[in-house]
């Protein structure tokens, strides 16, 4: 059976990965703040979208808790620590996904390494994925050119905000597509 091409809001769930302060600060200031404001969206959308979100932290005691403009649209039962660059490496990680949800969208940072480690990990695990490209950073932008040119050779879907929070909407009617709207603008 071939996959869907487009992504599913009752089939997805959002993964955040290390948006964390310290790490943040090492990011060129324009892009990050490019990321912290389509992750928001993403964010915005699934919550009301009723979108199961994850978000991680990679080694909180030494870089730091996640973003502060992040915070108010995430609960707490929703954080995993970790260690390992890809969150498939980590045992709370595994349990905390849907298991009836095959789509996976990623956003966070850095792509070329814990984004990307993630993004095939479920790959081979058998879920979709999609990986909000204007939602994730690395220091050095090249990085992220190969990263996301990696993950599409390999059969991730490579999108941007507009575009997943748009198919998981489906129609441009209701009252989530008048939030939503208002949040892309």
């Amino acid at each position: 059976m071939k996959p869907n091409l487009l992504c599913q809001a009752a089939n997805s769930e959002l993964v955040l990965i290390d948006l964390q302060e310290r790490l943040a600060s090492a990011m060129q200031p324009e892009a990050m703040q490019q990321v912290l404001k389509n992750t928001g969206v993403l964010l915005q959308a699934a919550k009301l979208l009723e979108i199961p979100q994850i978000y991680t932290e990679q080694y909180p005691k030494g870089l730091g808790a996640t973003c502060v403009s992040l915070l108010p649209h995430l609960a707490a039962h929703q954080r995993v620590e970790k260690t390992a660059f890809s969150c498939c490496d980590e045992p709370t990680f595994c349990r905390k996904l849907t298991a009836d949800r095959p789509q996976v969208v990623l956003a966070g940072m850095e792509a070329h390494i814990c984004v990307l480690q993630t993004a095939l990990g479920l790959h081979e695990q058998g879920r979709q994925v999609f990986v909000a490209a204007d939602a994730v950073i690395s220091r050095n932008p090249e990085h992220k050119a190969n990263a996301m040119q990696r993950l599409r050779d390999a059969g991730v879907i490579v999108s941007n905000t507009e575009s997943i929070v748009f198919e998981w909407l489906r129609r441009a009617e209701g009252d989530a597509f008048k939030q939503i709207s208002k949040l892309v603008r």
